[in-house]
């Protein structure tokens, strides 16, 4: 048998395997009898603030400002192109979860980074984040439970604001960042690098794609759902990969309830 061949046989095999997905990128009508219970909106921003907990480094993206409205804030050393405003950029960062509300995320605002500048020319910032599964994770042979296309991803939607002098010092900013980014000490605010200040990204918008259509959420949350998980729910969540879970989805450790909802 050629390797196309044997190519073939396998893709008609997964095809027709019964975990094969029905729905991918949306969730089917109401009518549709998925095989698997889909989360509930609820669960969903559950599972979304475990990841944002779980994790520390993110894509921001931002919008570059029209060129006429650009002024003096931008260097000439800067070597910018005349014609990207309006063009977004997406750029890896660190973040944490350490602020007054846990469901806005605390950032470093180096005030030489583009993205600053772009909240600074009115720019809105969007923090991009999917879930990485533990390196220890059992196996599956399901080729989809691990399947980057089927894990959990979501972009909060918000705008930047600065935290004041006393939310730093009663929620001690600065250990709990750096508790999670050591590094990040060159340049925290009051470094000789950079200018820099502490910065919260406060959500208005959340949209969540929790994987494959028929067996979990996709599309817009109302920002009340991500602000009201507690931290409790958030601790008592797992995902798929989590604690030697196999599962194809995503599960309370304890459910509250006889139907597995919180």
């Amino acid at each position: 048998m050629g390797l196309y061949t044997f190519l073939l046989f396998s893709l008609i095999s997964v095809a027709s395997s019964s975990n094969s997905p029905q729905h991918i990128f949306a969730n089917p009508p109401s009518t549709f009898p998925s095989p698997q219970r889909i989360p509930t909106v609820h669960e969903s921003a559950v599972l979304a603030r475990r990841i944002l907990n779980i994790s520390s480094i993110a894509t921001l993206s931002t919008v570059f400002p029209a060129t006429s409205n650009s002024g003096s804030e931008f260097s000439p050393f800067e070597n910018r192109p005349d014609n990207v405003g309006g063009s977004p950029l997406g750029l890896t960062d660190y973040y944490a979860s350490c602020g007054p509300h846990p469901y806005d995320p605390t950032i470093i605002a180096v005030s030489i980074a583009n993205t600053i500048k772009n909240t600074r020319a009115g720019s809105n910032i969007t923090l991009s984040l999917r879930y990485h599964p533990p390196s220890n994770h059992p196996p599956s042979d399901d080729i989809y439970t691990y399947s980057p296309a089927n894990l959990p991803r979501f972009s909060l939607l918000g705008h930047l604001e600065p935290l004041s002098d006393d939310e730093v010092k009663e929620h001690d900013i600065l250990a709990c960042y750096l508790g999670q980014h050591p590094d990040a000490v060159l340049w925290t605010p009051g470094n000789e690098i950079h200018e820099s200040w502490w910065g919260k990204l406060v959500v208005d918008y959340f949209y969540w794609f929790g994987g494959f259509g028929d067996r979990a959420l996709i599309g817009w949350i109302p920002v009340e759902e991500w602000r009201g998980v507690t931290e409790e729910e958030v601790e008592r969540a797992r995902l798929v990969g989590e604690d030697g879970r196999s599962e194809m989805w995503m599960g309370y450790e304890d459910p509250l309830s006889q139907g597995g909802e919180l």
